[in-house]
């Protein structure tokens, strides 16, 4: 059975450049495996806290995202350090961080857990 799933760099790729369309601020905190890995997501509030979010996919295999921690808000500082974890664990994440005060994903897919 072949996995008929595009690149993970060219799927994020697609979503930083709407991002540059809208004058989004962005950060490619780490950059992952080509083909695959997991993506987490940062989202700067601007006010010294931070949404994690982590990729994952639900039992269909349809692309979703669940909190990486057990708080909506966690210190920018908490993030960063929850951020280098995962780094260490798994060098083949990718990790981008947005600039919205709303705590909005500007990426596809919905909240699952």
């Amino acid at each position: 059975m072949t996995d008929a799933r595009i690149p993970v760099s060219i799927w994020i790729d697609a979503h930083l450049r709407r991002l540059n369309e809208r004058g989004q601020g962005y950060y490619i905190l780490n950059k992952g495996a080509f083909a695959a890995g997991t993506v987490v997501l940062k989202i700067n509030l601007l006010d010294g806290f931070s949404l994690l979010l982590t990729q994952i996919r639900d039992m269909d295999g349809t692309l979703g995202w669940m909190k990486a921690t057990k708080e909506e808000r966690v210190a920018e500082s908490d993030a960063d350090a929850y951020i280098r974890r995962a780094v260490d664990r798994d060098p083949d994440i990718w990790v981008i961080e947005v600039e919205d005060r709303e705590g909005t994903n500007p990426f596809e897919g919905k909240l699952i857990i």
